[in-house]
């Protein structure tokens, strides 16, 4: 029998909160029996929703957390004024052992300053990360930074990839992962002052390092892993997101422009839905927090029920997988 993981939830966090939290950790607690859940936020109103459930759940609690940050609340200062938000207590669970593993799907720089600041950062980490699972033709890949840090050195692009090797090792069973560096084209010496000196430490570890990658790489999946600062690798996912809204609300306009638009949009609609599944965020539920000493997870504001879901069985792996002390051992032999 496995490990027992505690994993507590921001029930308040995203946009479809507490509602699809809750039914998230419900369907989560039927999944992974061997997971207690504790949701943070307001009692009442989390109680509320557990209601509506038949039948009891031992492996849900719940905390109380009677204040809430909103997603357009300023990242350090909810932290420093919201000292009871769901964000905050969740955080400080984890870093009181009350609690394995953080998962949220609130403001996402409120969740990483919340995280940094009360989890504290990992001995010799400069910089934390936020790693984000894209898209691409045969697999995803782990893109970061995608927000926490949007001014970097080239040490800290380093770490990055160092970070992300662990985690898609230990948690996304990828074995010797390949590693791009975003640049503005493949050839070496391209890129900015950041990217040509990243690229040169990089070139010195033990990493898997396959060079420069451009931005058209991404999508068909070059390497395993994109590393770049937060400000890019966050105006990159932005993008991606837009351009696959676009195509499929494009192409469910032009499947009702005729009958034969239709009855081709039937005949296409199996595809259709597994291309869908294959581009949905809430496959992957979340990705950690690397950097932080312990575990976060970051799941996308407009998560549902089966994000939620997914990102509690990507928090146990990542407590069972150890990816935290294994990134603390990394960072150590380098030093």
């Amino acid at each position: 029998m496995q490990k027992e993981i505690s994993v507590a939830i921001d029930a308040m966090g995203g946009d479809y909160a507490p509602s699809e939290v809750v039914k998230g950790a419900v369907s989560a607690s039927k999944l992974y029996p061997d997971v207690k859940i504790t949701l943070v936020g307001r009692k009442e109103a989390v109680e509320s929703e557990l209601a509506g459930f038949e039948g009891g759940f031992p492996a849900i609690r719940v905390e109380a957390a009677s204040e809430v940050v909103d997603m357009d609340d300023r990242a350090s200062w909810s932290v420093k004024s919201k000292r009871n938000s769901s964000i905050a207590v969740g955080a400080r669970l984890v870093k009181e052992k009350a609690a394995d593993a953080f998962i949220s799907a609130g403001n996402t720089g409120a969740v990483a300053s919340a995280s940094l600041l009360i989890m504290g950062r990992i001995r010799g980490v400069s910089r934390p990360a936020i790693g984000i699972m894209v898209p691409a033709l045969n697999r995803p890949v782990l893109l970061l930074d995608a927000g926490a840090t949007a001014d970097c050195k080239p040490e800290n692009l380093v770490q990055f990839a160092q970070m992300a090797h662990i985690y898609m090792e230990r948690v996304l069973d990828v074995k010797n992962p390949s590693i791009g560096l975003l640049s503005i084209g493949e050839e070496k010496g391209k890129g900015n002052e950041l990217v040509q000196q990243a690229s040169q430490l990089l070139q010195q570890t033990h990493l898997n390092f396959a060079g420069n990658v451009e931005g058209k790489d991404i999508p068909i999946g070059k390497t395993d892993i994109v590393v770049c600062d937060g400000f890019t690798g966050n105006v990159v996912l932005k993008v991606m997101e837009g351009v696959v809204n676009l195509i499929f609300s494009q192409l469910k306009e032009l499947t009702v422009e005729s009958v034969q638009a239709k009855l081709g949009g039937l005949l296409l609609k199996p595809k259709l839905m597994e291309l869908k599944k294959r581009l949905d965020h809430e496959e992957y539920g979340g990705t950690q927090l690397l950097g932080v000493d312990g575990v976060c997870i970051i799941c996308h504001g407009s998560s549902k029920a089966k994000a939620i879901r997914n990102a509690v069985g990507i928090a146990a792996k990542t407590v069972r997988q150890q990816v935290v002390e294994k990134i603390k051992q990394e960072i150590a032999r380098e030093e």
